[in-house]
């Protein structure tokens, strides 16, 4: 009997054994799969974890999450509160999506959805629905400030280009205890952390409103014609890919989205909402979802104008000095072969001087007779011409003497072609060239236009932007 109980101990010993090495042995193996696929991630996000090395979330951790992101297509399940408005009888092309809370100094918001509509053509304001949320827990202050969007903007209002939404506190995870991130104080983690939730219940309402979402701030002033603008960059880049289109330098100012994208990067945010800021965040869904590089125009569309931040009243003076406020006017840029006979430093090549991104061509010190060429695809006519040399940091680096000609009678095979004869227009100044009314001082169509140095110089030189706006087509 005292050996039956001693075989059934060893036997239960044995069986307690295996489920427990079973249990290490599945455990190891899962561990080994999430090392195995970060691998993969990291692999592809080196770019973006250089760009972003203060503010990383913990790929390890992460991995199936980041993973998971191309299955977040639903919308989330929040019953919104119309406070003013009603939902859009139509679709539109753009919606403006702004989060509002209740400020200890200062409160910008009454000037922001006016300079968004007083900048906005009749034609335009068609095209665009603003949507306002009040993510403050105030029940006291969402009413005045609904009761003041309501008297300013009731025309707005009624046809149908304003909505003013509310989501109750009910649906807010919790924002107390939350971890303490880049030692944060904790009511700074709490308000970052509100704030990620905020934005991502404003992105799922928006996800089916109109084919592209810009987000802004509540203090923000508008470039005059801004969806003009945003259409014409839209255009330009059809065919590529993208992610985020950055018309502001400034934190999430600015920034512009396929509305496809809306539901993924609503439960982006919902997902690291605790981790980190929302402006890094956004940094990392863009790369997370393959566009590693910033696309961002100049001059940008969107100014911060408020001088007291959301954030305990503190001040907050940041400003874009690329921002340009009145008669907005993007260049066309008609597609053209570029090239060069200027040694091209790195990888500063030539096309990236003929593009409205913010990048520039770099060439190593250049000699007199050397040329940066566009060969346009068709004749056109030209109705001015701007051209920038140096940056901010490389002021020397100018075109210190040069001229800017334009060019007929085209030559050469596809690769080569070039134009047999050139009018010049006129010489650099400082570094910069422009001219307007081309097509009435140049009497052919234009089928080449170059950038002549005339003088060897030992500065290198950048060529930070060439601008060209064309008039009626020919054939036209």
């Amino acid at each position: 009997r005292h050996n039956l109980k001693y075989f059934d101990k060893m036997r239960c010993l044995r069986k307690r054994s295996a489920v427990s090495f079973l249990g290490i042995l599945v455990v190891c193996l899962l561990f080994m799969n999430l090392y195995i696929e970060d691998g993969y991630v990291l692999e592809g996000d080196k770019q973006l974890i250089r760009e972003t090395a203060t503010h990383q979330l913990n790929p390890e951790r992460y991995a199936h999450s980041f993973k998971d992101l191309s299955n977040f297509s639903g919308s989330i399940n929040i019953s919104y509160r119309y406070l003013a408005g009603t939902p859009l009888p139509r679709k539109r092309y753009l919606t403006i999506g702004l989060s509002s809370v209740k400020r200890k100094k200062g409160n910008y918001l009454l000037e922001t959805i006016k300079s968004i509509f007083e900048q906005s053509s009749y034609e335009e304001l068609k095209e665009i629905a603003v949507v306002v949320q009040l993510a403050d827990f105030d029940s006291v202050w969402c009413e005045g400030m609904v009761q003041d969007i309501s008297q300013k903007f009731a025309h707005h209002i009624i046809a149908g280009r304003l909505i003013v939404i509310h989501v109750p506190e009910d649906y807010y995870p919790v924002l107390d205890g939350l971890k303490r991130n880049y030692n944060d104080p904790e009511d700074r983690v709490k308000f970052r952390s509100k704030q990620n939730v905020d934005y991502a219940f404003l992105l799922n309402f928006c996800a089916n409103l109109s084919d592209y979402y810009v987000m802004l701030e509540d203090d923000v002033r508008c470039s005059k014609n801004f969806l003009t603008a945003v259409k014409k960059v839209v255009t330009s880049r059809e065919g590529s890919y993208w992610v985020t289109l950055e018309f502001s330098k400034l934190g999430y100012i600015g920034k512009l989205y396929h509305s496809h994208d809306l539901p993924r990067l609503a439960h982006f945010l919902l997902m690291f909402y605790q981790e980190m800021p929302c402006d890094w965040l956004l940094i990392h869904f863009r790369g997370l979802l393959a566009q590693r590089e910033v696309i961002r125009f100049k001059p940008s569309l969107f100014q911060h104008m408020g001088y007291y931040s959301s954030y305990k009243g503190a001040e907050n003076k940041l400003k874009d000095d690329d921002f340009e406020e009145e008669s907005f006017d993007i260049p066309d840029n008609p597609p053209a072969n570029l090239h060069t006979n200027m040694n091209v430093f790195e990888n500063y090549e030539a096309s990236k001087a003929y593009s409205s991104i913010d990048e520039y061509f770099w060439g190593k010190a250049p000699s007199t007779g050397d040329f940066y060429g566009i060969v346009f695809e068709k004749p056109i006519k030209i109705s001015k011409i701007k051209v920038v040399t140096g940056t901010e940091d490389r002021q020397n680096d100018i075109l210190h003497h040069g001229a800017l000609e334009v060019g007929e009678k085209i030559v050469g095979s596809k690769k080569g072609r070039q134009c047999t004869t050139y009018l010049r227009l006129g010489e650099f100044k400082n570094g910069n060239f422009e001219i307007t009314d081309v097509e009435h001082k140049v009497l052919f169509d234009i089928n080449c236009m170059r950038i002549l140095v005339t003088k060897s110089q030992k500065e290198w030189l950048i060529i930070r932007s060439i601008s060209v706006w064309t008039s009626q087509t020919p054939n036209q």
